[in-house]
């Protein structure tokens, strides 16, 4: 069958052109005679895979000196803890609640300091980034850079001082640009806008390192897999390989303020039109929203059900909005093409036609 146009939150739809070289090399990875997926990570043709994806990513990321970069596995979820267990110190640290994720993380942390909520949305729910009062003296600051369920993101970070600044953008890393020396520690899942599930990535200034509580499981210790290059145990090594060729073309597609432009015309096409429908309305407050989650209803549960239904028969598939909050979500994240934003407006104009 034809290939559909999958609005997934993650995993998510990647690039076509790395998902063909994924299947040109599945059997065989240039002269080597084997899968990547049956190399031993600690042999010199991944090796070459793994520093060659490393590389790319500083280039289209931005990393600058002074910063290491980790190949890790657990998933965002993982990362909730070893933030605090890597970076609490005995101390306390302010988190900003703005949405499920950033809600988890800050729980999480509390199991090994003690957590201050600088500011929370969660009475509203989570329709808008919340303002916030930080503590000088806190350990860092978190915050969640995109909220994937609610369909928010910060659109200007805040100014911390001297004090740590660390990010969770699983949902929108590499989809605009960002300078990477206003974060002490940048954590991102990998199955929205890089790779397969299985993978996080971390930035961390080489400063906040070495002090890790006594408790902190050795491949949660960003200090002992910096000094182990991500290869304390074996890491996701197919996962790499994937998240290597999506750096690539990036790079390709002219880096990630390239990117950036098409994620805004997208996310003003599909937003354009939700704001003079007769039928559909976003649920994010306007000046919060996300680019990479749309969020939108028909104030119908049933309607909505028959939208998702008829939505994916036209190819246009994985619109239902998350379970805790219903309705209906289209990500568009960097592989999504213009085309399928457009596909999507279009067929939101012809329901509305009919059922407005």
């Amino acid at each position: 069958m034809d290939r559909v146009y999958n609005f997934a939150p993650g995993p998510s739809m990647l690039p076509l052109p790395v998902l063909e070289q994924v299947q040109r090399e599945l059997l065989c990875y240039g002269d080597t005679g084997m899968s990547v997926m049956e190399m031993s990570h600690r042999s010199k043709m991944y090796l070459e895979i793994f520093e060659q994806a490393k590389a790319d990513f500083k280039d289209v990321m931005g990393v600058p000196e002074g910063y290491s970069v980790l190949f890790l596995q657990g998933g965002a979820t993982a990362m909730f803890a070893a933030v605090a267990m890597n970076l609490m110190q005995g101390g306390s640290a302010d988190y900003v609640d703005s949405g499920n994720f950033a809600h988890n993380a800050l729980v999480e942390a509390g199991k090994y300091g003690t957590v201050r909520v600088a500011g929370s949305s969660r009475e509203d729910n989570y329709t808008h980034i919340p303002g916030y009062t930080l503590d000088p003296g806190a350990r860092y600051v978190h915050i969640t850079t995109n909220n994937t369920i609610y369909g928010t993101r910060w659109s200007s970070l805040p100014d911390t001082g001297s004090v740590p600044l660390v990010a969770d953008m699983s949902s929108n890393i590499l989809s605009e640009v960002y300078d990477v020396s206003r974060f002490g520690l940048i954590y991102a899942g990998a199955q929205k806008n890089v790779a397969p599930a299985g993978l996080v990535i971390v930035v961390v200034r080489d400063d906040l390192l070495g002090h890790a509580l006594p408790i902190t499981p050795k491949v949660m210790d960003f200090k002992t897999m910096v000094e182990k290059d991500s290869m304390l145990n074996t890491p996701n090594c197919f996962g790499i390989y994937v998240a290597g060729l999506v750096f690539r073309w990036i790079r390709e597609r002219g880096g990630v303020a390239a990117l950036e432009k098409v994620n805004i015309e997208k996310a003003d096409l599909l937003y354009g039109f939700l704001d003079e429908s007769r039928l559909f309305r976003g649920t994010a407050e306007r000046r919060d929203r996300s680019r990479m989650n749309v969020t939108f209803v028909t104030g119908d549960p049933d309607t909505d059900a028959r939208f998702v239904k008829e939505a994916a028969a036209r190819g246009l598939v994985n619109v239902k909005g998350h379970r805790i909050v219903g309705g209906m979500r289209a990500s568009i994240y960097n592989a999504m093409p213009v085309e399928g934003v457009q596909a999507l407006v279009s067929f939101m104009k012809e329901f509305e036609a009919r059922n407005a």
